[in-house]
């Protein structure tokens, strides 16, 4: 995963939303997909941004797969966004 596939995956309005419902926990693709008005197909698409980009794991529970967020790689996107701005601040 790259710096540039997670800010690419974080871009998109429905993978945000994707990823603000997976804080309260857990869930099937079949359970977030009943919170948007998109196609199985799309949010296998998103799911899948997701996943490349390392923001998300996921676990087989049965016939289902269940999401979760991956946080460490939520700290080092952070850490990296930190890091620019005290960078650009430094060269002033």
């Amino acid at each position: 995963m790259s710096m540039q596939q997670i800010l690419e995956a974080i871009s998109d309005p429905t993978r945000r939303r994707i990823l603000d419902l997976l804080k309260q926990g857990e869930m099937s693709a079949g359970d977030l997909g009943q919170h948007f008005d998109i196609s199985g197909p799309s949010m296998s698409h998103h799911l899948g941004k997701l996943k490349s980009a390392g923001l998300v794991t996921t676990t087989r529970r049965g016939q289902s797969i269940c999401y979760s967020i991956n946080t460490s790689v939520f700290e080092d996107a952070a850490q990296f966004v930190i890091d620019f701005f005290q960078d650009r601040s430094k060269n002033k």
